[in-house]
């Protein structure tokens, strides 16, 4: 019976273990990409841009066969609003050809912030050092965010703490995204700085038992969140 209630005990410990591990798996930042669609016509004859949706409307410009103009608007009429170098104006809608043309813009603040997190989830596993500023040989928590953010951003923090918390831009736990820094305070004192990597997760030089870890934001309760990035 003692056998196999240690079995069980043992069991629910490997559970136990697993579980913890999937809740501080981290994940990049995630990227935002914003498509946009813009519909063009290219002129299959030479054409005359009128005023008004008639043939009769007064001409604006001459658009040749083979320009290409952005369509403003389509009617039901047969006729389409583009944009020429003198304004906008009416062609009919069978001289031309439709052409979409679709842009993807990247999110850049996005993209640095994941650029910073990739980086700093490079060191996990590394070296808790009191004093130390590379996390390579090993780095306390402020020189472990210094480090980072310098290398991968090019943003300059003092080494300290308490000192990085009085830097860039006070922000609520609801506004923080990938790169902003967390604050911990022991007995009213600022006393440890962590790096956000989103989704409640922050990577950190914790411990010199624990060293580079990933936790729960929430493992100790944050007194202050501030953003150093755009």
């Amino acid at each position: 019976m003692k056998f196999r209630i240690w079995k069980v005990m043992g069991l629910l410990g490997l559970l136990t273990t697993l579980n913890f591990n999937n809740q501080t798996e981290a994940k990049a930042a995630e990227i935002t990409v914003e498509t946009s669609t813009t519909l063009y016509a290219r002129l299959d004859k030479p054409e005359s841009v009128r005023l008004t949706a008639e043939d009769s409307g007064a001409v604006v410009a001459a658009a040749f066969k083979g320009q290409t103009c952005e369509v403003m608007e389509t009617a039901d009429n047969g006729w389409l609003k583009i944009k020429v170098p003198d304004g906008d104006g009416y062609i009919r809608s069978d001289s031309a050809t439709l052409i979409e043309k679709t842009k993807e813009k990247v999110d850049e603040s996005a993209l640095e912030r994941k650029e910073v997190v990739d980086y700093a989830l490079q060191f996990v596993g590394g070296r808790y050092v009191y004093g130390g500023v590379n996390p390579n040989t090993g780095v306390d928590c402020s020189g472990f965010t210094r480090y980072v953010l310098k290398k991968s951003a090019d943003v300059d923090l003092v080494h300290s703490a308490r000192s990085q918390a009085g830097e860039g831009k006070i922000i609520s736990y609801d506004q923080a995204r990938p790169g902003d820094l967390v604050f911990y305070s022991r007995n009213g004192s600022i006393n440890h700085v962590a790096l956000y990597l989103g989704e409640g997760k922050v990577v950190h030089a914790s411990t010199e038992k624990t060293g580079i870890i990933v936790t729960n934001v929430m493992y100790r309760k944050p007194v202050k969140f501030v953003s150093v990035l755009n």
